[in-house]
């Protein structure tokens, strides 16, 4: 029984280290769309936040939980207000802004990707709807933020994004289906969505695209 709970414990721990650091990291490539766009210290407040909790606060919605969780602990906003605002005094320090909203888009991706699958499996959805919560707190976020930044989504560009989400959403759920332990389910699949999304990102990958072709007779 203490050996059960210990392991709830260590499992909740990562859980929560994951989706802090998911948050920060989104929180972040918010803001540096806002650096992209010059805007003011509360454009960067603006589009960190929403960028931080947009997918998560869609999932609680699909999946009836309420107050969905920024409610239930307002730090999350406190957290994303904080980093935006860093972010307002720093953006002018790397080299490349894009590079670095890219990498830590990629980062914020694949966490989210796992912890907001898991979320939906200990909200009772199956398998199915597990992962296509995954792959809504993954993306979604990044969609308002893109769409409030007047920048092309990177959701429709030719890089593998959707894909490396959905990715390591099945890689969690189908590990924790398998009887992996909870720890290694959700190293893992954060590990092959980062892994692909990187790749796509280093190397250009896309998938196949439609074509037009010529008309039957």
């Amino acid at each position: 029984m203490a050996r059960q709970l210990f392991r709830d414990a260590m499992l909740q721990t990562i859980t929560s280290v994951l989706d802090g650091f998911g948050l920060l990291v989104f929180a972040t490539s918010g803001a540096l769309v806002a650096s992209r766009k010059q805007m003011d210290i509360v454009g960067f407040a603006l589009l960190g936040t929403v960028t931080g909790i947009g997918g998560g606060t869609l999932r609680d919605v699909l999946l009836g939980l309420t107050p969905v969780f920024w409610i239930q602990t307002p730090a999350t906003l406190v957290i994303c207000v904080a980093v935006s605002c860093l972010v307002f005094f720093t953006a002018h320090i790397p080299q490349s802004r894009l590079r670095l909203l890219l990498w830590f888009d990629a980062i914020g991706l694949a966490l989210f990707a796992v912890t907001g699958a898991e979320r939906a499996l200990l909200a009772g959805a199956g398998p199915v709807a597990a992962v296509t919560m995954g792959v809504i707190t993954a993306t979604f976020g990044g969609i308002i933020r893109d769409v409030l930044g007047g920048e092309s989504p990177m959701i429709l560009a030719h890089e593998i994004y959707v894909t490396a989400a959905l990715l390591g959403a099945a890689v969690f759920i189908g590990c924790v289906t398998a009887g992996v332990p909870h720890e290694v389910a959700l190293i893992s699949g954060f590990l092959a969505g980062f892994a692909l999304r990187g790749a796509a990102l280093h190397f250009g990958w896309s998938l196949p695209r439609y074509r037009p072709r010529a008309e039957r007779e």
